[in-house]
Order: structure tokens, then sequence, then C-alpha cells
């Protein structure tokens, strides 16, 4: 039987552009939105016809920001996607959002559209940060969307960012408070990063941006994993954290290494041992489809050795662990080239790793040094 299939579909428009943001996002004075909604289509029936007989458990569009997005569009490719596979009775179709009023109040349309999730783009629970990373709104904004979209929606997310420049543990408390005060059942919880090409990156090119100390770093993390334990949202993978059975499955298909197709602008998919990959730039992608019915740019062969590699790296940010067992079946390379044993054997020894008969995985005093972990036990 195939495997089960999760669909990503990327909405490339945004009002403005964050200095932090380094995704697919573009701004546009306007957008032809029937052209949109019928390349979107075109290219969900190209995969679709690439992936036939499946079991469809996951929508998950993203972006940009995709509560800009019509909800005639939204559910015209939730009609279409659950035409083309059949779809989970409890399929999760899951929605980014940003919490201004005008996307708010298309929250009852989105849901009536099939939207049974949202994801809310709060970042900061306090009006001068908001302001710093470039957000549209502010904290009562903020708050009354969230409280729109609980009306609205089975499951609301929202997400943070900390581990600021100057943020103390008091002030990351505080607000982690509040946010777990607020009754979702998820939240996802990023450390600051400065990533290449934002404007984030060429202030602290300047010396204009300072980061946070990485041990001052470091502890925010363990009191964000405490915290958020002790309030019921235990962290499920290194960022998010929910109540047991309120996990993101479309994002777990993407860490177990599961099928997962993608389309619109830039998206990536996993089809069949593929790496999908659409045009990026918006008008380029809109030309690809009108002129080959869809909007790929490359498909690209993995190696057995790519396959594991990128298992690994997915699968050892879940509490779960990875089942290297299932990892060198997927891969066709033997369990023993999947991980340097030595290296495994020292950092289990240090408290770093566990493992079980079919199972490995980081501790929580290793979960902070996913990175250099990584980079020493992945043989492949």
């Amino acid at each position: 039987m195939p495997d089960p299939l999760a669909l990503y579909i990327h909405w490339p428009f945004c009002v403005s552009k964050c200095p932090y943001c380094d995704f697919n996002s573009h701004v546009r004075d306007s957008v032809d939105q029937p052209a949109w909604r019928a390349a979107l289509l075109k290219d969900l029936a190209h995969e679709a016809a690439l992936l036939p007989g499946r079991r469809l458990t996951s929508i998950f569009f993203g972006g940009g920001t995709p509560s800009l997005m019509p909800p005639e569009t939204v559910a015209a490719l939730i009609d279409a996607a659950t035409g083309h596979w059949r779809a989970d009775p409890d399929i999760e179709i899951s929605l980014e959002a940003n919490p201004s009023s005008v996307e708010a109040a298309r929250f009852a349309d989105l849901a009536r559209a099939g939207v049974n999730r949202v994801s809310l783009g709060l970042q900061a629970l306090d009006d001068q940060t908001l302001r710093w990373l470039g957000r549209a709104h502010d904290v009562a904004e903020g708050l009354a969307a969230l409280a729109i979209a609980q009306a609205a929606f089975t499951r609301t997310s929202f997400d943070l960012i900390y581990a600021r420049p100057d943020q103390t543990p008091d002030a990351w408390s505080a607000e982690l408070d509040r946010a777990l005060g607020f009754g979702t059942d998820h939240l996802s919880l990023y450390q600051l990063t400065i990533e290449p090409g934002t404007r984030f990156a060429a202030l602290q090119a300047k010396g204009d941006l300072p980061t946070l100390d990485p041990d001052r770093a470091a502890d925010l993390f363990d009191l964000t994993r405490a915290r958020t334990a002790a309030a019921g949202l235990p962290a499920y993978e290194i960022s998010n954290h929910a109540r047991p059975g309120a996990e993101s499955r479309h994002n777990l298909t993407y860490w177990r290494y599961g099928t997962y197709a993608g389309i619109g602008p830039g998206a990536h998919g996993r089809r069949g041992g593929l790496a999908t990959l659409r045009r990026k730039k918006p008008e380029n992608w809109l030309d690809r489809v009108a002129a080959l019915g869809h909007g790929i740019e490359s498909e690209e062969a993995l190696s057995p050795a790519a396959r594991a590699q990128e298992a690994l790296l997915m699968g050892l940010r879940l509490a779960e662990g990875i089942a290297p067992a299932r990892i060198a079946a997927l891969s066709g390379l033997p369990e023993t080239a999947l991980l340097d044993a030595a290296k495994t054997a020292r950092l289990i020894d240090h408290g770093l790793l566990w493992r079980t008969p079919d199972r490995l995985g980081l501790t929580e005093a290793g979960m902070p040094l996913l990175d250099a972990i990584l980079a020493e036990i992945v043989a492949v």
C-alpha cells in the first residue's frame, strides 16, 4: 500500500517583508486572484497525477501570508485535493495567518472553506518588540485575532520568537506564562536566528544588531522546555510544543520523513525518492505553469546516502527520536552505515543521547546541542 501523503501549498505574498524572514515571500501591489487560483489548481493536478492512490492526511497552506488568499481559492484547492486523493476522515487542514484585523475578518470564511487548524504569527507579546520585528500588528490586535481564531477553528497554534537581544530570563518567563494562559493546544517557540540575505543579517554585518550570548540563549531554551512541560505542552520537536494528540500532523510527516507534495512558488516535495522543487519567483512560476502545466523547476533523484542523511537530520529533532531500522529500509543502506557507532555510544554515556532496542534520540541535555551532535554522529 502506498505511503500516506501530506500536501503543502505555498502562497508567496505578504503585505510587507519582515527583517528576520528568509522565506519565499514577496510584496506585490496587486495579485491576479483568478489567475493564481487557476495556476495552483493546475500545479496540483499535475502532482496528483504523479501520486495516484494516496491517502491524504494533511494539507498545509504556508507562505508568505496565506490568510491573504481569498477563501474561495482556499476552498477550491481543498475540494480539488480531496477529489484527487482519498482524504482521512479527520484530515488536518492548516493555514498560516497574520494577526491583523483585516485577515481575522476572513477566519470564519476560511473555516467554512475547510480549514480546521490555524497557525497565527503573533511573534511577541509586547508592542516595542513587535515594532522591532517589523510586524504590522500590535499586541491588542494580535490578541483580538487570537480570540477570533479560537472561536473559528477547531485547533489554534501561535508562534513566538525569543532569545532576542538583551532579553532576560525574567522577561521571557513572564511573556511565556502569558502565552500559556491563552489555552491553545500548540505553541511554536523559535529562538531568533539571523538568516543570510535578511535585513537583520545586513544590520548585524554593520555591527548594528547584537545577538544574545549563546549561554544565555541556552538558559532561555531550558526555561522554555521546563515551563511548557509543566503546563502540559511538552516539546515534541525542538521548537514545537503541544498537548498530547495536538501535534502538527503535517509537520510530523516532514520530521518522520514521509511522502509530501509541494505546489506553488518555491515549494519542495519528496516523491518516490525524488526531491521536487518549484520555481521560486512568483512570476516565473506562473509562466512555467502556463507553458508546461506545472511549476516544477527540478526533480532530483536522491542517493541512498542523501535520503538517509535527510531522515536522520529531520528525525533527531523529535522527542520520539528515530528508528534506525526504518531509515535503513527507506534508504537501502545497512543500519550500521547510518551512524558512527563509537561516537554514538560515547554520547549515550555522556547523557546526551538515549537508546532503546529500536530507537535513538536526544536527551533533554542533548537537545540544545542538536547541530553539534548531528555533525558528530551522522555517518552518511
